[in-house]
């Protein structure tokens, strides 16, 4: 059967977090949080990553090399932290359609890749990506990843972290007002959409959330570990893990010297702690 725009739904991917220039930090400190992380990748854009892999979504720290700093420069206009909503794209070209013709301003498809070493030699991963354009986005950027080569990016033996992170469950976003800044994803993927939730919106994509929220309603949901805008513009402030037990997460932060508290679902590490990123962890 052939795909409809209506195949066009919200499914997490990746979340991207903009570390600038201090990718070797980031790193660093992803990797004392328990998260098993990539070689670093170098994208034929310019700029380069470390992933995080999961079971059906991945975490990707975005920077660039010294000497690589005007390389999409558009990126690093956008403040450090978590900067990327990314969904996964059912066909580029199908889902540049559905956004035209859903209102949505949106680039044409563009393609790019990534040399990624292997037992057997380096391979490429491909990708093609289609980006909501304008002003749509306050603070960073929402967009759908086509994985051309997803073998070479979702392989088992990067799925397995020392805390316990099955998949990202909830992505947040502050915002003063989280009906307008929720709007645009009902225009993206169609009504219904949102369901109303103590202090803002929510919608389901794939095993996650998004959760679009008053800055004080953050505050108080994740025990005042995420930073939020001090000028009162949208900012993506906030990701929650799956994990198998909290006490695999405790283990590791307290080996680490890495302060965590409790909030509503679990434990959450500073935004201080984390890239200007604040990260929950939830089990069953």
């Amino acid at each position: 059967m052939a795909l409809t725009i209506d195949a066009v739904k919200p499914v997490l991917d990746h979340a991207v977090i903009n570390v600038m220039g201090k990718l070797d930090e980031a790193a660093a400190q992803y990797s004392r949080l328990g998260f098993k992380l990539t070689e670093r990748g170098h994208h034929s854009l310019g700029s380069s990553n470390n992933l995080a892999i999961f079971g059906d979504n991945y975490l990707e720290l975005l920077g660039y090399l010294p000497g690589n700093e005007t390389k999409r420069a558009d990126l690093w206009a956008h403040p450090p932290g978590l900067t990327g909503l990314v969904f996964k794209s059912v066909d580029p070209d199908l889902v540049f359609a559905a956004l035209k013709k859903r209102g949505v301003p949106a680039e044409a498809p563009m393609s790019f890749s990534r040399p990624v070493a292997l037992p057997g030699g380096a391979q490429d991963a491909r990708f093609r990506v289609v980006r909501v354009s304008g002003d749509e986005v306050q603070n960073g950027r929402t967009f759908f990843c086509h994985h051309d080569t997803p073998e070479l990016v979702y392989r088992p033996e990067w799925r397995a972290h020392a805390n316990g992170a099955i998949d990202i469950v909830e992505f947040v976003i502050a915002s003063r007002a989280p009906s307008r800044t929720a709007a645009l994803y009902e225009r993206m993927f169609g009504l219904p959409l949102l369901t109303e939730i103590a202090g803002g919106v929510s919608f389901r994509a794939g095993l996650a959330t998004v959760r679009v929220l008053e800055p004080s309603a953050i505050a108080e949901r994740y025990a005042g570990s995420a930073l939020v805008s001090e000028d009162g513009s949208d900012r993506m402030v906030a990701l929650v893990f799956k994990v198998p037990s909290l006490d695999v997460p405790r283990a590791v932060f307290e080996n680490a010297r890495i302060g965590y508290r409790p909030y509503v679902d679990g434990i959450v590490v500073s935004h201080v702690d984390a890239a200007n990123v604040a990260l929950g962890f939830t089990a069953p």
